[in-house]
């Protein structure tokens, strides 16, 4: 099964195309920019407390048979890094 490749950051909803070194993931596919995970985000997922890594760029020719998704996700309440604080634990 291939990755999503959401196509916007969950927090500031900035377009993010399939070969966009800018995006950054977590292991559930929670996509955001790279200014968002690490200036807002310090690297740790707002939504499962994982963290926080590049995306791969899928090669052109296989987004013919694997094209990325086209649904936007984006957190209504914004992302802050006391989202993420809380995520992991850390306001305790």
């Amino acid at each position: 099964m291939a990755l999503e490749l959401r196509p916007n950051c969950e927090c500031c909803d900035k377009d993010l195309a399939p070969d966009s070194r800018e995006a950054m993931i977590c292991t559930f596919e929670c996509t955001f920019c790279a200014d968002c995970a690490t200036d807002v985000l310090g690297g740790i997922c707002p939504n499962c407390s994982g963290e926080l890594v590049r995306r791969p760029i899928r090669p052109a020719a296989a987004l013919v048979r694997n094209p990325a998704s086209t649904v936007r996700v984006l957190k209504a309440e914004g992302c802050s890094p006391q989202t993420a604080l809380t995520a992991r634990g850390a306001d305790s």
